[in-house]
């Protein structure tokens, strides 16, 4: 079993993108190539055929087209998370206008409880939430009880001191079929026992973070290693540009929320 979604909500960077958070060592973005990868991302969306909600540049929250962060939606419930960052509240508040749209009711996380989407991997009716610099037990244990009443189940997985994972979902993606694309260092997790696992090569982390939409896999372009075992499964794949967002620790998940 794997997600079904028909819907994405999405928001370009804005000029001030490069005064975002990051724990990378990369660079500066380069403001009009990420416009430019934003824009590829939305158009394979579009050929997935999601129904897209295009929200303005907000150039009040540098990170605000890492959309993902600010909401858990599945099909039973819309979920708006709490930021460890107090830079990026605001998102959560302009994004609730937005999903009030789809969800009539909204549950959200309650302090001192912190979450960030990135953390909150969706496999069919079972989640994976981490527990990371950006998301506590208490945040955790809150989303884990919402989730709860609408049936269905969740592990913690703790990721706090992992090099390289801001998020969980920076090294764990949910393809379906009992299948998920994790890194080497969470191979050996408990909550991973009985799923079938694809570990991209050593070097080729960074492609963990795909998302299957449809029929399709959307990777991280410059990846061809996994590019290829993706292809030998079955999987037609969009490779996608994405050096930008991966200098400010953004993926391809974190660009969309979708439904």
């Amino acid at each position: 079993m794997r997600s079904v979604f028909h819907r994405a909500i999405v928001r370009p960077p804005g000029a001030n993108f490069a005064d975002g958070l990051t724990t990378t060592r990369l660079g500066t973005p380069v403001y009009a190539l990420a416009l430019q990868q934003h824009e590829q991302y939305c158009m394979a969306l579009e050929q997935c055929r999601l129904i897209l909600t295009r929200l303005e540049v907000d150039q009040r929250y540098p990170d605000s087209t890492f959309v993902e962060d600010t909401a858990i939606l599945t099909a039973r419930c819309g979920i708006l998370t709490w930021p460890a960052a107090p830079s990026r509240a605001g998102e959560v508040a302009c994004m609730h206008e937005v999903l009030a749209r789809f969800y009539p009711v909204l549950q959200s996380i309650q302090r001192p409880g912190t979450l960030d989407g990135g953390d909150v991997c969706e496999a069919g009716a079972h989640f994976f939430i981490g527990i990371s610099e950006r998301t506590n037990e208490a945040g955790a244990l809150q989303l884990a009880a919402l989730l709860a009443e609408t049936g269905c189940t969740s592990t913690c997985v703790d990721i706090r001191g992992m090099s390289g994972l801001l998020h969980l979902k920076s090294g764990l993606a949910y393809l379906g079929d009992n299948r998920l694309v994790v890194i080497e260092a969470l191979a050996n997790q408990e909550a991973f026992r009985d799923y079938d696992l694809i570990c991209p090569r050593a070097g080729e982390e960074y492609a963990a973070n795909c998302v299957r939409v449809s029929d399709q896999v959307l990777v991280a372009a410059g990846y061809p290693a996994f590019e290829t075992t993706m292809r030998d499964l079955g999987y037609q794949v969009i490779a996608l540009g994405m050096s930008e967002f991966q200098k400010m620790d953004g993926g391809l998940s974190c660009l969309s929320l979708r439904f």
